[in-house]
């Protein structure tokens, strides 16, 4: 029975664990070189970025990024490149940069709202208080969490 249960488990979390696990790729041009490592600007774009018509619609928009990639071959600064990073390291980077805070946030309103007789201002103001203090723990942290989001560069 167990068996039976966990075999319709797998079956149905397999194809989300497929997509995890495809790329996102961006190009870019290789700005310095460093070691293994490559200091790359990226152009970001927004999905309705190859659209004919976004020179007249306001909402199409395109920024420059700068990060540093592991490089999988030898590369020269002005060296037009690909950049790779995993979907499941982009989804575990929503959950600690959105999701976390929010459910920390309502858990430290539930929490107050059920034990104390505070008001909701205050109630309000330690939630945001305890937002800022996960964001504080997230940013000493910060060197840990670099080396599990690496992104990968190769040549066009």
């Amino acid at each position: 029975m167990y068996a039976c249960v966990y075999e319709k488990f797998f079956v149905t979390l397999c194809p989300l664990l497929k997509i995890m696990e495809e790329l996102i790729r961006h190009t870019g041009v290789v700005l310095s070189v460093s070691g293994d490592t490559a200091h790359i600007e990226i152009t970001q774009t927004s999905a309705c970025s190859a659209c004919k018509a976004r020179s007249m619609c306001m909402s199409s928009e395109s920024r420059q990024k700068e990060l540093d990639a592991i490089m999988l071959e030898p590369m020269q600064t002005g060296d037009q490149v690909e950049v790779e990073v995993r979907e499941r390291l982009a989804w575990r980077a929503v959950v600690l940069a959105y999701m976390l805070p929010f459910i920390v946030m309502i858990a430290i309103i539930c929490i107050l709202d059920f034990v104390t007789n505070w008001s909701e201002a205050v109630v309000g103001t330690l939630s945001l208080c305890g937002i800022a203090l996960y964001y504080i723990v997230l940013n000493v942290f910060k060197h840990r969490l670099q080396k599990q989001f690496t992104f990968t560069a190769r040549k066009i």
